[in-house]
């Protein structure tokens, strides 16, 4: 998929592209980079309404679910980082400025942009010394960094590692997706269905983007609870999951697509069988459950914390700076066991601080795309 899409796409370009246009030129490698620059791009069609969007993925997880993205003008997949298709790309498209999200550097289009003075902005990003551009024999990739006019990083450490290496064209803006879940928040919608599940419920999780072995830790606490409400959001709704959850609730639950005003009033679990609602249901939680902990690595926490809601999950979280920083502040715990999630959950009904932590450390973090804004407007 990934080469026809490549091999495909300057087919798609001469199609879309309006010649007379110039075009701010966003790439992401994937949907979660796609993420970290989406509040940049509405926060600048907004400001400038004319202004025409190309944005491109590398990833098919990226450009697939994204392909009609109504933000872009054109959505399309980047063809493949050689000098020709660098320098086609730059004279079948008139680009005024250039966005790489968070790790995206390819060096023949960084060089071609150049040459063309087109200027050249990186935001989201993390640098860390065990990256290529601070080996020994990594000066060329180093050089490469010259080529963007500001480099916006996520972190004080990213910032300083930079300076070191003589590269001082950088910013410390934080980390877009916090505007995104906030922008979220603004616009949460009320479900009335949740609202009449959770009606005069004292404990609610909501368990989002869960996976087996998380609904199966769940499931047991709630048996040992029937005074809880549990909200299922699992990561994979087709029929196999859903099997798998009803065979371990003993078909006790209902489901979001079959819920009316009467059943949805006769369970105390509700399985969201559909997409798209998650970041909305986390506002009726007392405690959120984040899902994938006991797999690859959990989903995104920042959606549930901007409702002032504490935060669990399970111990892959490591690589997650923001799952990192809201246990060291207080307003999320990592779960192991049936043993550990209990203690937690019981815990955590009862304290209402740290979900005011949690909250209060999403609103610091906001702010990024308005900095980011600001300077590529000049």
């Amino acid at each position: 998929m990934l080469r026809k899409g490549q091999h495909n796409a300057f087919a798609l370009l001469k199609e879309k592209v309006d010649p007379d246009a110039d075009y701010v030129w966003f790439h992401a490698a994937s949907l979660g980079e796609f993420e970290q620059g989406r509040p940049v791009i509405e926060q600048l069609k907004k400001d400038q309404p004319d202004t025409k969007i190309l944005l491109t993925f590398f990833s098919p997880s990226g450009y697939e679910v994204r392909k009609d993205y109504d933000g872009a003008d054109i959505v399309s997949y980047l063809p493949l980082d050689i000098p020709g298709n660098a320098w086609y790309l730059l004279n079948l498209v008139k680009i005024s400025k250039a966005i790489f999200i968070k790790y995206e550097f390819w060096p023949n289009y960084l060089l071609a942009l150049q040459a063309a003075n087109v200027p050249v902005f990186s935001i989201s990003a993390i640098f860390r010394p065990e990256q290529v551009f601070f080996k020994g024999y990594g000066t060329w990739y180093k050089n490469l960094l010259k080529t963007f006019k500001h480099i916006f990083v996520q972190d004080e450490p990213s910032h300083e590692l930079l300076k070191v290496h003589g590269i001082s064209n950088v910013s410390v803006a934080g980390d877009t997706r916090f505007d995104r879940v906030y922008d979220l928040f603004s616009q949460a919608k009320q479900l009335p269905l949740i609202e009449e599940f959770v009606k005069d419920a004292g404990k609610v999780i909501v368990a989002g983007s869960t996976w087996p072995k998380d609904e199966e830790l769940l499931v047991g606490y709630l048996k040992l609870h029937p005074d809880v409400k549990l909200i299922l959001v699992p990561h994979e709704i087709h029929a196999a999951h859903i099997a798998g959850i009803s065979k371990l609730l003993d078909g006790k639950f209902v489901r979001f697509t079959e819920a009316d005003s009467t059943n949805i009033r006769t369970t105390n679990c509700l399985v969201v069988d559909t997409i798209g609602m998650l970041s909305s249901i986390y506002r009726y939680a007392n405690v959120a459950y984040i899902g994938g902990g006991f797999g690859t690595g959990i989903h995104n926490t920042l959606e549930a914390a901007v409702y002032g809601v504490p935060v669990l999950f399970g111990p892959n979280y490591l690589k997650f700076r923001e799952a990192c920083e809201l246990i060291a502040a207080g307003g999320a715990f990592e779960v192991t066991n049936a043993v550990t999630l209990g203690a937690q959950l019981d815990r955590l009904f009862m304290d209402k601080q740290a979900g005011k932590i949690a909250g209060e450390y999403v609103k610091q973090n906001t702010g990024a795309t308005k900095m980011i804004i600001n300077l590529l407007a000049n």
